[in-house]
């Protein structure tokens, strides 16, 4: 079905579509078109339930109402709900916001960001893949306003809202090993992008804080694009060999699959085996025994993203905002050696 168009408000209204797009626009008062035939423009394209060709609109105004979310995958409890807060957030202000999964891969992330130009996004916010930096670059090239969230591209000069990674790995390690843990491993990726390094580097700085014994058997490092199987049978395989007393999962799905290949094992969460995960999740505040997790500013993250986004947009900022906002160490029975029994 055809959709309603400039042309036939104008006829219903017996007016010119120049005058119909001007009113439609905002510019009636700036035009000298009176009052009565804006309302009765504005009615008309009421009753008709017009909506605007976002597309041709962008082109005479420049701006097309919309946001541009890249992230790298929006099932992720941690992503889905940043993008929720993001949303609303950008409601507010008068936005809609388009929304894409790169699966931490280079070429998808480039096709995502040809779909968004191609849309004419106003703004870009950005969970950045390895080698995004001419990207991101060539953004801020054509004056099109990003925002890099979760991590930030070191060589590039950009806004971003991220967490404090290194301090909250250092606290949940420090919590293991104060909770009387002493054989401690992590199990992360293999990204090398800079919160995985940042974790890696608070975890390592509790060891030599509290002069553990540090060796490249204490890390299992996985692949992103491993599947569930493959992830839940490196992880038992790592457990059964090592035999550590305490685990540090350093993504939330890490931390789900580390929960299944430590049941395989017939082990007790806290009891045999301590464990700590970087991100919450409602399956870790649920789970029996609930599980200690590093918890990021969800909230805070999403109204600070379109905050910085908006203030550009409207060129209210003039140097790049960086915001370092800081995780909490949400402790449950995971990392008790005594738990209490399920009634």
């Amino acid at each position: 079905m055809k959709g309603i168009s400039i042309k036939d408000i104008a006829k219903q209204a017996g007016v010119s579509p120049t005058t119909v797009s001007f009113v439609l626009n905002g510019k009636a008062k700036e035009k000298r078109i009176s009052d009565q035939v804006s309302k009765k423009i504005l009615k008309i394209a009421n009753k008709l339930k017009y909506k605007p060709n976002q597309l041709a609109r962008g082109l005479r105004t420049g701006k097309t109402k919309t946001l541009g979310l890249i992230v790298e995958d929006i099932a992720n409890n941690f992503f889905a709900n940043v993008a929720k807060v993001v949303e609303d957030e950008a409601d507010k202000h008068g936005y809609k916001v388009l929304f894409g999964s790169t699966e931490d891969n280079t070429e998808k992330a480039h096709g995502l960001l040809e779909v968004l130009k191609y849309r004419q996004v106003d703004g870009y916010i950005i969970t950045p893949t390895k080698n995004m930096e001419k990207e991101i670059e060539l953004l801020k090239m054509v004056r099109k306003p990003v925002v890099l969230m979760d991590r930030y591209l070191p060589n590039v000069d950009s806004h971003y809202v991220v967490v404090d990674n290194y301090q909250g790995a250092y606290a949940a390690t420090t919590h293991l090993i104060e909770q009387g843990y002493q054989k401690i491993a992590i199990i992360t990726t293999t990204s090398d992008q800079v919160q995985m390094k940042q974790r890696m580097d608070g975890f390592m700085a509790a060891f030599k804080k509290h002069g553990l014994p540090y060796n490249k058997n204490v890390v299992k490092r996985l692949p992103f694009e491993m599947d569930r199987v493959g992830h839940t049978q490196e992880i038992t395989k790592y457990l059964k060999a090592s035999k550590v007393d305490a685990v540090f999962f350093a993504t939330n799905y890490l931390g789900i699959y580390g929960i299944e290949s430590i049941r395989s094992l017939g082990l007790r969460i806290g009891a045999d085996v301590g464990m700590v995960c970087f991100d919450d999740h409602d399956l870790f505040r649920l789970h029996s025994p609930s599980i200690t997790c590093v918890s990021q500013p969800i909230e805070e993250i999403g109204r600070q993203i379109v905050n910085v986004l908006m203030k550009e947009l409207n060129h209210a900022s003039s140097t790049s905002q960086q915001l370092v906002l800081q995780p909490t160490l949400e402790v449950r029975q995971s990392t008790m050696k005594e738990v209490e029994p399920v009634a």
